[in-house]
């Protein structure tokens, strides 16, 4: 459960990013989310990389 509340709250916080750039009061907001559901995810045993897809890029 973890890792899916990190991954969504990661690209709620990107997306508000690019609508309204980083200093906009919401994106922080999103941002202090994604930090406290990626450290939640830590504390239940998962690792980093775990949060993060891996996908490769064509070359």
């Amino acid at each position: 459960m973890h890792i899916p509340a990190a991954r969504t709250a990661q690209h709620h916080a990107v997306r508000a990013i690019a609508a309204g750039g980083l200093t906009h009061p919401l994106t922080q907001a999103l941002l202090a989310a994604a930090v406290l559901t990626a450290a939640a995810a830590w504390d239940a045993g998962h690792r980093v990389t775990d949060i993060q897809l891996t996908t490769r890029c064509p070359a």
